[in-house]
């Protein structure tokens, strides 16, 4: 797959660049450049970045970074089974624990939320860091909706986390949550004031916070365009007489 000529794989982390040292420096060049492409790609373009993650994993399927990578791309195009079984070879490489929220998100994909809530309760949840016990949370509050238990998603969420004044990279998505939760369970109002928390900590977009707010408070977003095209259709029909009218002028 083509690479524009900027990208040197110098761009990659320092860490993943330290594991390609054991790589020739001609292969490590190849596969850090494939890796970059993938991290540039994977959210606006999750296919074009698979590619790539299939081309880097071809070269360097030993390296734990580019397992990783791949269950990413994997993951980010629904591609589950594939996904969770490059995150469990990544996890045997390096003995992290740091992917086991994803992980237990693929079994969610699969199907298999009893799966992912047994994961939820495992020890290496206690061997996560905040950001990463936070997810296992929103994990397996999905686990429970999936499994018709809205109730028992409610009271998962609810953490000191999610009380807390302070924000952190996690809190928008966690308000969200417990917002969209409330919501599915009728507590429309409880719902409004969690999506209202949820925009205020919302700094970089991560969610549709404020549009969920708008709809629950009916505001209508009506596109400029359109609008205008309606008012023009609205002035052809005015200056257009009907056919009742135009037999009466015939008649006179």
């Amino acid at each position: 797959m083509p690479i524009p000529e900027e990208v040197t794989g110098d761009e990659i982390d320092k860490d993943v660049r330290q594991e390609l040292q054991s790589l020739p420096k001609t292969l490590a060049e190849d596969v850090a450049r494939n890796l970059v492409m993938v991290a540039r790609l994977l959210d606006e373009d999750p296919e074009a970045a698979y590619g790539y993650s299939r081309v880097a994993l071809r070269l360097a399927s030993r390296v734990a970074a580019v397992r990783e990578a791949a269950g990413f791309a994997a993951y980010a195009n629904q591609k589950y089974s594939e996904a969770l079984a490059e995150f469990r070879a990544a996890r045997r490489m390096t003995g992290s624990v740091e992917l086991w929220p994803v992980m237990a998100d693929c079994e969610r994909g699969l199907g298999r939320p009893e799966k992912a809530l047994d994961m939820a309760g495992a020890p290496e949840v206690h061997k996560l860091d905040k950001a990463g016990q936070v997810e296992m949370r929103l994990v397996a509050a999905g686990a429970r909706r999936d499994m018709g238990q809205l109730d028992a998603a409610i009271v998962t969420l609810q953490s000191p986390e999610l009380a807390s004044n302070s924000v952190q990279p996690w809190t928008a998505r966690l308000r969200y949550a417990y917002a969209d939760a409330l919501l599915a369970a009728g507590r429309e109002q409880e719902a409004r004031e969690w999506f209202a928390k949820a925009v205020e900590s919302d700094r970089d977009g991560s969610t549709d916070a404020s549009d969920r707010l708008a709809e629950l408070d009916g505001v209508d977003f009506v596109d400029a365009l359109d609008e205008d095209e309606s008012e023009d259709e609205a002035g052809d029909s005015r200056g257009a007489p009907s056919d009742d009218e135009a037999e009466g002028d015939g008649k006179g």
